[in-house]
């Protein structure tokens, strides 16, 4: 489907083939990374250019494509290679006295660098879209079989968030993780100028890239969202306040985020406090201790059909992260559906918002317990904070005005460089 409005019209610019390669299934919607890399393509789509989909589908994150909803149709070609990426205690252990990051081997397959081979030899692209650093792997063989523009779309600085994690990790996890990690870090300054461009999701991580050495353009090109897709409900605003967590559970800086915020804030704080609060969680692949929490007005819920629907039951989303990198989707979806985001500083990482007018900013247990005793004192008026969120997203975070520029980017590079279809192709 086609944009036919006035201010999402297709590109007059010639037609790009693009082939984006991820190295998980950008679906379901469930995590910032699918969010990101969904909104964009279908974004690329609507301008009227063609994206190839090469997927890994991996053990952890394993999806039946079958299962497909009608409308995930923007895709020009589907392809995908199972691979199993599963943490194995020996392998782990034995990368200690390796030289190679672990975190990317567990990456590096045969079968997805033959599927990548034989794409390349029989489709010609304008760009070659990496969505991770875990993808770098694969530069020899698209250099090789392709003259297209290889972007790589850092969607945080990867080395960072583990080295975040590791200062909020249990003593041996710390110890295992400050082993690995420089390797991670030293790979990723080592593929810095192996890219033509690298797009960067917030200018903060752009300038970190430049400071580990960067010299190859970089763009900065956020999160998108087509916000037609999300519908708020304020009603939320008219009963009793109440709290909501969405993310994925499996993520380690969620986990950590989130058991500070229960054990720090919620327990000795909000709970007591503000006895008609209720605390509600929501998210996939949660760890066996989430699972069976009990405490005090604090309800799990799982993995939900909508993470729009459940955002709307709740007038204050908590973004509680002491880590991570890049920018929160989630955020952009509680703007979204106009609800009041209360985050941390690392949390709103990339998203401008203003304090107490677009977002509430929160640090330590003591921000926390004054920005709820904030909302709750002004009842239903916090909806209008809800409804300049949602201008404030859409004005900063339309897909296809974030798509029409990163295209604009990739035109003029394609333009730029000497046709080498006879010697790649």
């Amino acid at each position: 489907m086609k944009y036919e409005d006035s201010e999402k019209t297709i590109d007059s610019r010639p037609t790009m083939k693009i082939l984006q390669i991820c190295n998980k299934f950008p679906y379901p919607l469930k995590d910032g990374a699918a969010i990101a890399i969904t909104y964009l393509a279908k974004a690329f789509n609507e301008l009227g250019h063609e994206v190839t989909l090469l997927s890994m589908n991996t053990s952890k994150h394993w999806f039946d494509t079958e299962s497909l909803p009608h409308d995930f149709d923007h895709y020009e070609a589907l392809h995908t290679v199972y691979i199993d990426n599963r943490i194995r205690p020996f392998p782990a252990l034995w990368n200690l006295f390796s030289e190679k990051s672990y975190h990317i081997e567990r990456f590096e397959d045969a079968n997805f660098e033959e599927k990548l081979r034989e794409i390349l030899q029989n489709s010609w692209f304008d760009v070659v879209q990496l969505e991770s650093v875990y993808l770098a792997p694969y530069i020899p063989v698209i250099r090789k079989h392709s003259s297209a523009i290889i972007a790589l779309r850092a969607h945080n600085v990867e080395y960072e968030i583990w080295e975040r994690v590791a200062s909020n990790a249990h003593p041996m996890k710390r110890w295992y993780l400050k082993k690995i990690t420089p390797r991670l870090k030293q790979y990723e300054m080592e593929r810095l100028n192996q890219y033509d461009l690298l797009v960067g999701i917030t200018e903060r991580d752009v300038e970190h890239f430049k400071r580990l050495g960067l010299q190859k353009p970089a763009v900065i090109s956020p999160i998108g969202l087509d916000c037609r897709d999300y519908l708020a409900d304020d009603s939320c605003f008219s009963r009793p306040l109440s709290l909501s967590f969405i993310g994925s559970l499996d993520w380690m800086p969620n986990q950590d985020g989130l058991k500070w915020f229960l054990d720090e804030v919620w327990e000795p704080l909000l709970a007591p406090n503000f006895p008609e609060m209720t605390f509600h969680i929501a998210g996939r692949t949660a760890p066996a201790w989430l699972r069976n929490l009990r405490k005090e007005r604090v309800v799990f819920h799982g993995e939900v059909d909508s993470a729009a629907d459940f955002l709307n039951q709740h007038a204050i989303m908590v973004v509680p992260l002491l880590s991570g990198g890049g920018m929160r989707a989630k955020i952009l979806e509680g703007m979204a559906v106009g609800k009041v985001v209360l985050s941390t500083r690392i949390g709103m990482e990339g998203i401008a918002a203003q304090n107490r007018r677009e977002c509430l900013l929160a640090d330590s247990p003591e921000d926390f317990l004054s920005a709820v005793r904030w909302c709750v004192e002004r009842g239903p008026e916090l909806v209008d904070i809800g409804r300049r969120a949602q201008v404030f997203c859409s004005e900063n975070f339309d897909n296809v005005q974030v798509a029409r520029r990163l295209l604009g980017t990739y035109q003029s590079m394609v333009n730029e460089r000497p046709v080498l279809m006879d010697a790649k192709w």
